[in-house]
């Protein structure tokens, strides 16, 4: 649960009892405990250098248990301490593209809002440090190329939303190129040929991920579907 931003400063602590506080974040046992235990961290110490830490890991929490509205409000938080946090704007940027529908009333203030994170981060990507230094540089590479995936996920997410799939199908493939055989990026891909009627390159498409080794049940039923 590394912070993912461009901000390197390294947060320091100001009392053993700041340091118990953040160590509780830490060694929660649940999503849900590692939020209680950030929301306690932030009102007993209001400025600590680990406020933007906190919150990003609490937005991660909200993620994980699948609470969008906390997830928002976290993101919200953390985005005003930490503008350069790429990390919560991927998230927000996956949550709007994947959560909106197309007869939403708002889809397309939502849609704007995934593809200005997304672009966002993939922009801060170009240049993002490891997130520790003495992570490898082909094990940082790797991680940085996952993180882009997800930003082009995003923007092809919405772009399908918006039935724009030749800007679906360019981003899905970005995103193939960043991490090469992404079985959610090639079933998404694959939908998107389909959706445009491409049905022969949506069938190879299906048949490639179809190959794949211990493929996900739910992906093998979707991309069946599909073919």
């Amino acid at each position: 649960l590394l912070a993912q931003t461009l901000d390197t400063k390294q947060p320091k602590l100001k009392s053993p009892k700041e340091q118990e506080a953040v160590m509780a974040i830490f060694n929660a046992a649940d999503p849900a405990a590692r939020i209680t235990a950030a929301d306690n961290l932030i009102s007993k110490f209001a400025d600590s250098e680990f406020k933007a830490t906190a919150l990003y890991i609490a937005t991660a929490s909200s993620e994980e248990i699948n609470d969008w509205e906390k997830t928002v409000v976290y993101a919200d938080r953390t985005l005003a301490v930490d503008p350069k946090n790429y990390g919560v704007m991927l998230m927000l940027a996956r949550g709007y593209a994947s959560k909106t529908r197309e007869f939403d009333l708002d889809k397309d203030e939502k849609l704007a809002k995934a593809e200005k994170f997304a672009n966002t981060a993939l922009e801060m990507l170009k240049t993002a440090p490891k997130l520790r230094a003495e992570i490898p540089d082909d094990q940082w590479e790797m991680q940085r190329k996952n993180f882009l995936s997800e930003g082009y996920e995003a923007l092809g997410m919405s772009a399908a939303t918006r039935k724009k799939y030749d800007d679906s199908i360019k981003a899905y493939k970005e995103g193939l190129a960043a991490v090469p055989g992404n079985p959610s990026l090639m079933t998404r891909l694959a939908q998107s040929y389909l959706d445009s009627k491409q049905n022969e390159l949506a069938i190879k498409t299906a048949d490639e991920v179809l190959a794949m080794p211990s493929l996900n049940p739910q992906v093998k039923n979707i991309i069946e579907g599909i073919k």
